[in-house]
């Protein structure tokens, strides 16, 4: 599944720069994550990297974007152009 920001996002600008699918952006009051472009870092790395750096641990999984780890592997591989 992707991920989501919630309203605890303070805005600090760390997670963007860090997504390797610039799947996240900044929205009307906070940040916000594409889950057509986010695949939880699959492909990239070993853990979600906006995760990694948020100081507020605001970014949890969204329930409403299930997608399972081979899922998500399919979107990197489509994303990349990776085979």
């Amino acid at each position: 599944m992707s991920l989501i920001i919630t309203d605890d996002c303070i805005n600090c600008d760390v997670c963007e720069p860090e997504c390797p699918n610039a799947a996240i952006s900044q929205g009307e009051e906070i940040y916000v994550i594409n889950p057509n472009l986010c695949t939880e870092c699959v492909g990239h790395y070993d853990e979600p990297q906006c995760q990694q750096v948020c100081p507020v641990d605001c970014i949890p999984l969204d329930e409403n974007n299930v997608e399972s780890k081979e899922q998500l592997l399919a979107k990197y591989k489509a994303l990349t152009g990776k085979a």
